[in-house]
């Protein structure tokens, strides 16, 4: 027999992996769930209720992410769905993934150090090359395609690349 809070946890995790296919509008090798920014799931018998926390409080994609969220929990056939913009605690880039970070090296773009709040020491270290693993880069631009990226160059294989910046 199946309890009602054993398909409340299935419908969770329905919920969970439905988000897992949601691309971040800017690095769309990246799902939300990737990106550590779905904070909470909870299903009950009035819908679904999603925290998310964007990537910084005056992210230009943040109305992309909500509707894509809302679309992706609607195909699961949900109607009621309260979605909520959560800021406290702030996101980071350490609630990227270890699997995010292995995505975003594919894509061609260095992912930030982990820095457990510890910022000063993270900035002052030279980027990873996606390409080739050398931490002999160069940085030739604070500011990439995004406001959360920088360029960098490998002096080992020569190749320019784009670093996540830690936040």
């Amino acid at each position: 027999m199946v309890s009602p809070m054993d398909e409340t946890v299935d419908a969770t995790d329905e919920v969970w992996r439905a988000m897992e296919g949601v691309p971040d509008p800017e690095i769309p090798v990246l799902s939300l769930v990737d990106l550590g920014i779905v904070r909470r799931v909870q299903v009950t018998d009035g819908g679904v209720e999603i925290d998310l926390t964007p990537t910084f409080s005056g992210c230009p994609a943040l109305d992309v992410m909500i509707e894509d969220v809302r679309r992706a929990v609607e195909d699961l056939g949900y109607r009621t769905i309260q979605i909520q913009t959560v800021l406290s605690p702030a996101w980071t880039t350490d609630d990227l993934s270890d699997e995010a970070k292995a995505k975003l090296r594919q894509f061609g773009l260095s992912p930030p150090p982990a820095h457990g709040g510890h910022l000063e020491l993270v900035l002052a270290l030279p980027a990873e090359c996606p390409y080739c693993g050398s931490r002999e880069t160069v940085r030739k631009n604070d500011f990439g395609s995004t406001l959360c990226r920088s360029i960098h160059v490998c002096k080992a294989c020569r190749q320019p690349f784009e670093a996540f910046k830690p936040l």
